[in-house]
């Protein structure tokens, strides 16, 4: 992996954001374009966006000025995946980052879908990587490195802890994930669309493993609060959904094999046994070689909606340099080679 990489940042949410600070800041990347949904940013200074001293970057919603720049890699990280947009870029000879996470298992993907993207890659000679920290790092990376001790898997628990008490945004909590509703009026929804957005990197890690999989499920529970209390956003009342937990699971032989669980709470005082910890992740193997692995964010509460967007942001960015060396196609965590930061 050498020579320096001339990258696009494409889209500027909090990730977004996080991810073009990042480039700008690289040792080994050179910003060339960024491209922006919101008419506001566009003709913004880049690095001014990125809360750094302007860089004469312009942010643009011209998609073919974008196009039209020849970059090695765009960092693609829209809200929704466009599937034009992906494919048009790949077909221009961009290598993408994605953190849309369509692709982290090639072989469940719609083939219709499927075979746009790789036409596109051959096409433009590029290549294609969705990654982030969770699915992503967490769901891969980790469980791939601590297998690699094992010879008998039992099961493989990931655990995702979220401490939301401190998080200001009462639209986001109140509104979109349903805290402090009554029980009886609570949309369980977000269960199969937790199984959707985790279960292909899962599978991955089962497949790579050579583990048989007879389906993905999930399943979704809720925790009351125990007391009236007060929390960044605003006020849950005693018997309100103040805890959610969605497990997504691969089953093998009718028994889960690999579990990853959204553990996301405003208090930890709920009418339930579930063994919570601080914001971050734990994964616990149970094999011939048991682990119990503890992952805290190490970040006060209070800085945690700053700071979080980088976990994601960070991982994609790093995954550059070997994307664009990567042969033409989707290329899965497991099939490039390890994600090493370039910090010096």
């Amino acid at each position: 992996m050498s020579g320096r990489r001339r990258v696009v940042q494409w889209a500027t949410g909090n990730i977004g954001i996080r991810s073009l600070r990042a480039v700008i800041e690289h040792p080994d990347m050179d910003l060339v374009g960024v491209f922006v949904y919101d008419d506001d940013k566009a003709g913004s200074d880049a690095g001014e966006l990125a809360g750094l001293a302007a860089n004469g970057i312009v942010a643009t919603n011209d998609r073919q000025a974008i196009l039209g720049l020849g970059a090695d890699c765009v960092i693609h990280m829209p809200r929704v995946l466009e599937l034009n947009d992906l494919c048009e870029l790949l077909a221009a000879g961009s290598n993408v980052v994605t953190t849309c996470g369509t692709f982290h298992h090639p072989g469940t993907v719609d083939p219709t879908v499927r075979n746009r993207v790789e036409v596109a890659c051959e096409a433009g000679g590029t290549t294609l990587h969705a990654t982030g920290s969770s699915p992503g790092f967490i769901t891969e990376a980790i469980p791939l490195a601590l297998t690699s001790i094992q010879r008998r898997l039992d099961c493989l628990t990931i655990d995702e802890f979220a401490n939301l008490s401190s998080r200001d945004s009462p639209e986001l909590l109140f509104d979109i994930m349903g805290f402090g509703r009554p029980p009886a009026s609570f949309d369980e929804g977000r269960a199969e669309h937790l199984r959707d957005a985790f279960g292909p990197s899962l599978r991955l890690v089962a497949d790579a493993l050579s583990l048989p999989v007879d389906r993905i499920e999930a399943v979704g529970e809720i925790a009351l609060a125990l007391d009236r209390v007060e929390i960044a956003a605003g006020t849950l009342d005693a018997g309100t959904v103040a805890g959610m937990r969605t497990t997504v699971s691969v089953v093998s032989d009718e028994r889960p094999l690999i579990r990853f669980r959204a553990n996301w709470y405003c208090t930890p005082e709920l009418d339930t046994e579930w063994e919570l910890q601080a914001t971050g992740w734990r994964v616990n193997v149970e094999g011939d070689a048991p682990l119990d692995v503890v992952l805290n964010f190490a970040v006060p509460l209070d800085l945690m909606a700053e700071t979080t967007p980088g976990y994601t942001a960070h991982r994609a960015v790093n995954a550059v340099p070997v994307v664009c060396d990567a042969a033409p196609g989707i290329h899965t965590s497991v099939d490039l080679p390890q994600i090493v930061a370039m910090l010096g």
